[in-house]
C-alpha cells in the first residue's frame, strides 16, 4: 500500500524532426492535517499523540517507556519504520508506553496515523 501520491506531467523538448517526452514525477509526502490521538495510560498500553508541524519541519517524536531502557532502541524502531510506511514529515508525536507490545504499538500508531491524516474519525477535536 503506497500512501504518497504522485503529480505526473511531461517536458517535450522539440529537436527537429523528433520530439523527446521527458516524464517529471512529483512525489508529495503525507502531512497530517489535524491533531489526534489513540491508545490510552493503563497498564499494557501506549498512548499516542500526533499534531501537524509547519512544512519542512521534519519529524520531532517524543518517547516516553516504563521499560525505556530495555526496549527503548526497539519502539524507536518501530516508530520510524510506521512513519516511513507511511511516508509521514512535518509531524510531531509523542508516545507515552506502560510496557505495550509490538503488536498493539503498531495498532494504535497506525490508528493516530490515520486520525490525523483525516482517514478515520477519531475522538479529539
Amino acid at each position: 500500500m503506497s500512501s504518497f501520491s504522485t503529480t505526473h506531467s511531461c517536458v517535450v523538448e522539440d529537436y527537429s524532426n523528433y520530439r523527446i517526452f521527458k516524464p517529471i514525477i512529483k512525489i508529495e509526502f503525507m502531512k497530517p492535517k489535524i491533531p489526534a490521538q489513540s491508545g490510552t495510560f493503563e497498564s499494557s498500553d501506549v498512548i499516542v499523540l500526533i499534531e501537524p508541524l509547519p512544512n519542512r519541519s521534519g519529524r520531532k517524536i517524543e518517547i516516553s517507556s516504563t521499560v525505556m531502557q530495555q526496549y527503548g532502541e526497539s519502539f524507536r524502531h518501530i516508530v520510524d519504520g510506521m512513519l516511513d510506511q507511511y511516508e509521514m514529515t512535518d509531524i510531531h508525536l509523542i508516545a507515552k508506553d506502560k510496557g505495550a507490545l509490538e503488536p498493539t504499538i503498531k495498532a494504535r500508531l497506525e490508528t493516530a496515523i490515520k486520525r490525523s491524516l483525516g482517514q478515520q474519525e477519531g475522538t479529539l477535536t
